[in-house]
């Protein structure tokens, strides 16, 4: 990989969710938002989230007017709430220093309108409100939840999403991975092919289906009912976990998450996981779905991946009405 003298001079790299954070930003639900029809249930959620998140490091909140609790609160006109996918992704250096990459957010392939939610990282930018280095990355359609990354060189993606329509054509995937590799200085992407939940409007983002945490190790979706019509696709997709390598050639630790059982909106299937926990200092945040014996082993299994971290269950069968989870409403700032 070539990497320019600006990058090779910081040597920066995107760090893994699990390292220390400065805080976390949450876009707020609004009454102009699609939350309206459930906008007192979807704000128990969102200050759920909040509680956790201000105890243990600095909370910020973006929303159109002061509806929010106390914290660094930011007025912004937003369309949605999705901090994950419109939020900046950050990268860090060796010395202190913070690059804040700003993509564009087209509403995951110009599904929905996204004009305001565009518009937010620069006017949290302008503020001062973010330390960092402004990188203006929006000749390129990138979301947050499309990418995990290791913090030593390795992005995991998928290529239902980043090959989707209306994103970034008529850029092939090689093109794709270079420029991805370049932006995030990073050494190598691996691409899954399967896994795509039903329901799920992002087209497969990568942290709907598989995480990567310490100690190489992967926490994906399972699914072991052969009537279940994603059974599958999930399957092809833990083959090709199984196929994978670290970067010492060596087989990812491989720790499979239950499959919520359904749950629909209307006749809908909504794309119900497990895998879109949040990780923030000291703890990690887990989607839960009123389903007591799954959710109990889904919290198990996460706890094994993070030993020394608290475990803490929150209810998201509000925000799976909207098809996304914890970690979609959220995006974290690495400390720097």
């Amino acid at each position: 990989m070539t990497i320019d003298k600006k990058n090779a001079l910081h040597q920066w790299r995107l760090p893994a969710e699990w390292e220390p954070q400065e805080g976390v930003q949450l876009t707020w639900p609004h009454a102009d938002t699609d939350w309206a029809p459930i906008l007192n249930d979807i704000i128990v959620v969102y200050q759920s989230m909040a509680r956790e998140i201000a105890r243990r490091e600095r909370l910020i909140v973006v929303a159109p007017e002061d509806t929010a609790p106390d914290c660094l609160k930011i007025i912004c006109p937003t369309n949605d709430t999705w901090a994950r996918d419109h939020g900046f992704i950050s990268l860090v250096d060796d010395n202190g220093h913070r690059r804040l990459l700003d993509y564009k957010f087209n509403g995951w392939g110009e599904k929905f309108e996204s004009t305001l939610d565009n518009a937010i990282n620069r006017h949290i930018y302008n503020l001062g409100e973010i330390a960092g280095e402004y990188t203006d990355c929006l000749d390129f359609v990138l979301e947050g939840g499309s990418i995990e990354s290791d913090g030593q060189g390795t992005i995991l993606t998928t290529s239902q999403c980043l090959l989707a329509p209306h994103r970034n054509q008529p850029m092939t995937k090689a093109e794709i991975e270079a420029r991805l590799k370049r932006d995030l200085c990073a050494e190598r992407v691996l691409w899954i092919d399967h896994g795509n939940l039903i329901g799920d409007d992002t087209d497969g983002h990568i942290d709907t289906i598989v995480r990567i945490c310490p100690d190489d190790t992967l926490l994906y979706m399972g699914c072991d009912d052969p009537e279940d019509e994603q059974y599958d696709d999930l399957k092809k997709m833990e083959a090709q976990l199984q196929s994978f390598r670290t970067l010492e050639d060596k087989p990812y630790r491989l720790m499979k998450l239950p499959m919520p059982r359904p749950i629909y909106d209307g006749e809908d299937r909504l794309p119900a996981t497990y895998a879109n926990f949040l990780i923030i200092n000291d703890a990690v945040l887990c989607p839960t779905y009123n389903q007591p014996d799954l959710d109990n082993e889904a919290l198990r299994i996460i706890g094994e991946a993070f030993p020394n971290r608290e475990i803490i269950g929150i209810d998201c069968c509000p925000v799976i009405r909207q098809h996304g989870s914890l970690h979609c409403c959220t995006m974290q700032f690495p400390k720097i």
